[in-house]
């Protein structure tokens, strides 16, 4: 799918900022973030100068589990920053990138911004009033709904020839999903004669994703109750509330 480099994105697009974390878990609510990154990078790919990389002690054990997957143990973070110091400084700058206008892609946005609302909630700071916001999964399951295989990122980047340098490190992360995620806009959007029609802001974007987030987590509600009738839905994006 090389050829979409080659398609013209509008101008909002000029600039996105790109965002992963590492945790300590998959429970949204209660686990914690051990590494995050937000970077730059103009509609071609580069990344702009001026990023943000954390590492933090999150206050809590590291399961081995988490650990193996993203390589940072106890005896790594014990001298970190603490979460009530980087949490704000990571609110802070996606709040920035918000104010200037500039979009925010995260693959599963609703992993990484529910689990940071939680922790803004814990370290006591004002969680996050969203500007607009890039999932590429969420456009992935919408528009190529019926492709069969993985969904993760790892998948997406090799489908659209991006390389993923080092899986689970935020940075690499971060940097494949804008790649994963760009080439995607320009194929599902920006043909001459396009799978749908591209939104004229990124916020309209945002809202259009929004909706169908929704429609995929009710029916993956609807298949889910097949075998347990009394699953009930996550709804929300890009972040999910506790009932």
């Amino acid at each position: 799918m090389n050829d979409s480099n080659k398609l013209t994105l509008p101008s909002w697009l000029d600039t996105i900022a790109v965002f992963d974390t590492e945790t300590t878990g998959l429970n949204l609510s209660e686990d914690r973030i051990v590494t995050a990154a937000l970077h730059r990078m103009n509609a071609n790919g580069e990344v702009l100068p001026g990023g943000f990389d954390w590492v933090l002690n999150p206050g809590i054990p590291i399961p081995e589990i988490a650990s193996k997957v993203h390589g940072f143990y106890d005896k790594h973070v014990a001298a970190a920053m603490p979460a009530a110091v980087g949490v704000p400084q990571i609110v802070d700058s996606i709040k920035q990138c918000f104010a200037e206008g500039i979009p925010v892609l995260a693959y599963n946005a609703a992993y990484d911004f529910t689990i940071l609302h939680y922790e803004a909630l814990r370290t006591n700071v004002e969680p996050l009033e969203f500007g607009a916001v890039i999932d590429p999964l969420v456009i992935d399951k919408t528009i190529d709904k019926y492709r069969k295989g993985k969904r993760n990122l790892a998948a997406a980047a090799e489908r659209y020839s991006v390389e993923l340098v080092s899986a689970h490190t935020a940075k690499d992360d971060a940097v494949a999903a804008g790649h994963v995620g760009l080439a995607m806009l320009r194929y599902f959007f920006a043909q001459e004669k396009p799978v749908v029609p591209f939104p004229d802001t990124a916020i309209d974007l945002h809202q259009q994703q929004a909706k169908w987030a929704d429609e995929i987590e009710a029916s993956y509600a609807k298949w889910r109750q097949q075998d347990v009738p009394d699953y009930k839905p996550a709804f929300g994006w890009p972040v999910k509330h506790k009932d």
